[in-house]
């Protein structure tokens, strides 16, 4: 029996080192970490106390049983992830185990953004008309029906993965078998795939929340930078500690709406709210914390710690939630020019990088071959850099200062 008295948590699969670690190296500060992975882990050892590697991720039941003998052993006292594809596997986790976010249904309504739909509909909260459809003439009535401007949506992927928005029939007809047959690992299916909603304007945000006993506490709030009209890849985020939103009623009000018609009680979200010239919408809530570095950018900019706060939440615990500073962070990804470009070598000159950079991160190593959008859409991102500094303004110049410092040579 070990003598470390911190909590056991388990952690349903780690995400790639460039944008998660950061989580982990802070959960393992307070807690001892138990990770389920498909593979022996590698950079993650480092913070973890143990794991178990699994033949698959997905499998809910399984991965359950697998928690239950953990147990048997020795307390578990939560469970997470942040892993859009494993995460409903991980609710089955919970579950067995009697923890918190332990409720299947809760996360699927999350996962299954036609549930989404469905819920949030019956309790009124504003967001666009969706209709499922499974062929191009349903798609195409359906269109008529939401009416042009329509957006595209797979029905089970995250990220801004497939999400098209298309003026009008014809323009629909050649981009929907893009999003009807877009698969990625771990990706949900469904026989009816593909979501037609009507088309918000304004600036998207996204809210990453704290939930206990079904009151939701946002904690940091995310603008959108979309790029590669008209497939909506997000190419960049500021985080202002000090964002408006924050502490607007209407906008507080909605995002308790939300969490209430999904039933959702104990956990993390993502949640993304387009500010329409029609009011709020909302379009869609991830049972999980954000990716994209929108956490990271968090906790530089106002103090309060993701990780920490996201294990608080799965133990039972009151999370920390106190903010120490009010600055303004921003992230922008990088991609190359051409489809199919072999990168010999990739670098940022860190000499020209003004003191607001905080860091600047390659993604891919030499030999790799990468695509912009919308071949390469999110997998396409070569580097990122994010900044911190007290505007929004300083923090766009810093970030294309590093975009000019980053030195791309293809292979010829």
């Amino acid at each position: 029996m070990t003598t470390d008295t911190r909590p056991l948590i388990l952690v349903v699969a780690t995400g790639m080192r460039h944008y998660r670690e950061y989580l982990l190296r802070s959960i393992a500060t307070e807690y001892r970490v138990h990770l389920l992975v498909a593979a022996e882990p590698g950079w993650e050892r480092e913070y973890v106390t143990g794991w178990t590697v699994v033949a698959d991720l997905g499998d809910g039941p399984a991965l359950a049983a697998t928690a239950l003998e953990l147990a048997a052993r020795e307390p578990v006292h939560g469970v997470l992830c942040w892993d859009e594809a494993t995460i409903l596997a991980a609710s089955h986790v919970s579950q067995a185990l009697g923890l918190p976010g332990g409720d299947t249904e809760m996360v699927r309504r999350c996962r299954d953004k036609h549930l989404t739909r469905v819920a949030l509909d019956a309790l009124g909260v504003p967001q666009p008309r969706s209709l499922a459809v499974s062929t191009l003439d349903e798609a195409l009535s359906a269109a008529e029906t939401v009416g042009y401007p329509a957006i595209l949506k797979p029905r089970g992927l995250g990220g801004s993965l497939g999400v098209i928005k298309v003026e009008d029939p014809e323009e629909l007809a050649e981009r929907f078998a893009f999003v009807h047959d877009l698969h990625v690992p771990g990706g949900a299916t469904f026989e009816v795939p593909v979501l037609v909603e009507e088309f918000a304007d304004g600036p998207e945000v996204s809210v990453d929340a704290v939930v206990q006993g079904g009151v939701v506490t946002p904690i940091f709030l995310g603008r959108k930078v979309l790029g590669y009209e008209p497939y909506c890849e997000e190419v960049g985020h500021f985080v202002d500690a000090q964002d408006e939103l924050l502490q607007d009623p209407e906008f507080c009000r909605v995002l308790q709406d939300t969490h209430t018609a999904l039933g959702f009680t104990d956990g993390v979200t993502h949640t993304e709210v387009k500010l329409s010239s029609r009011g709020l919408r909302v379009i869609e809530v991830n049972a999980r914390l954000g990716g994209d570095m929108i956490p990271y950018l968090g906790l530089l900019t106002t103090g309060i710690d993701p990780g920490l706060a996201a294990a608080a939440v799965a133990c039972g615990r009151t999370p920390d939630l106190a903010p120490e500073r009010k600055l303004v962070g921003g992230v922008r990804f990088f991609y190359v020019a051409e489809d199919d470009t072999t990168i010999e070598s990739i670098a940022f000159d860190e000499t020209g990088l003004p003191p607001e950079i905080d860091r600047v991160v390659p993604v891919v190593a030499a030999g790799a071959t990468v695509s912009p959008p919308p071949k390469g859409t999110l997998w396409g991102r070569i580097a990122y850099a994010t900044a911190l500094s007290p505007t929004v303004d300083e923090c766009r110049a810093a970030l294309d200062a590093a975009e000019a410092q980053l030195k791309v040579k293809a292979a010829t």
